[in-house]
């Protein structure tokens, strides 16, 4: 059994973030699609100056409208946030163009990562039950 204080914490893998704000990756997304701020603002349905704030760091958007933007442009919400997880890639290097593909891309990484932490957190729980037994 484990008790406040006890060094109980579950080791899940971290990431490092980039150093970047939230605006400033919000431009980098943008930017690897070649989107324009008027495009971006248009595929989330909001004025262009609200959007602008954002990636001015001015503003920053509430949850769902994070959510929207994370996924039309093709990262994750925690890349955004905290600049934790893959980054855009350079659209020169980019296998696979077509916006689809990177969300694909995008989902397929997040599956990955849940997997590491899923298994991390059960590794972890069988940990403290062999304890709480022994």
């Amino acid at each position: 059994m484990t008790f406040p204080g006890e060094n109980n914490t579950i080791p899940f893998p971290s990431g490092r973030a980039d150093g970047d704000t939230l605006g400033g990756r919000i431009w980098r997304a943008r930017d690897a699609l070649d989107l324009s701020l008027e495009g971006l603002a248009a595929r989330l349905g909001l004025p262009e100056e609200t959007v602008g704030g954002w990636e001015r760091d001015h503003a920053e958007p509430d949850t769902k409208a994070l959510f929207m933007l994370a996924g039309v442009l093709s990262v994750s919400p925690s890349w955004l946030i905290a600049g934790i997880g893959a980054a855009p890639a350079d659209p020169d290097g980019e296998e696979n163009p077509h916006p689809l593909l990177r969300q694909l891309q995008a989902v397929q990484r997040l599956h990955d990562e849940t997997g590491k932490a899923i298994a991390a957190l059960e590794a972890e729980i069988a940990r403290l039950i062999k304890k709480d037994q022994g």
